[in-house]
């Protein structure tokens, strides 16, 4: 429809250049699925195969919507938040990947994208396990006592 127009890419905040990269990209997908006889379907209104697909290349970039009202990145509970200019700014998706995160007086996700949590354990199971996904560590309390105290440990080896 708008034939990749810088116009449109402007008024849509759209970079050109990373629109052509992705016309490129596409042309290429279908080049080869035509060359190895693959047949091509596509519905605009699917993106589940497109979000499963980022999910399986940025699944290290994974962050979970926590009580506090902010998101937690799922490996290293960093606290992070969708960057204002994002379009999911208002919602509040559960789990979302990120491509990178921008420190400015917060620390935010920019080129956000809405995923389900199943998806990391499909495109990742060497990575997820269901217990990681599913807890939410900042609601559990830590025990009164890990073990022994360092007093302890040094009366025994001492």
């Amino acid at each position: 429809d708008t034939n990749y127009s810088t116009q449109w890419c402007y008024e849509n905040f759209i970079q050109f250049r990373s629109m052509n990269r992705a016309r490129q990209v596409r042309d290429q997908l279908e080049a080869l699925m035509e060359r190895v006889e693959i047949e091509i379907l596509s519905n605009p209104a699917d993106t589940i195969g497109i979000r499963k697909s980022v999910c399986s290349g940025f699944f290290y970039h994974t962050a979970k919507f926590s009580k506090n009202g902010m998101y937690k990145t799922v490996r290293h509970q960093q606290s992070v938040l969708i960057h204002p200019n994002s379009c999911l700014f208002d919602q509040i998706p559960r789990y979302v990947i990120y491509f990178e995160l921008v420190l400015t007086t917060k620390e935010y996700m920019r080129q956000v994208i809405e995923i389900e949590n199943e998806w990391l354990r499909e495109t990742a199971p060497h990575f997820y396990k269901t217990k990681k996904l599913d807890d939410d560590s900042s609601t559990k309390k830590m025990p009164k006592v890990l073990g022994k105290t360092k007093a302890e440990l040094e009366r025994n080896y001492s």
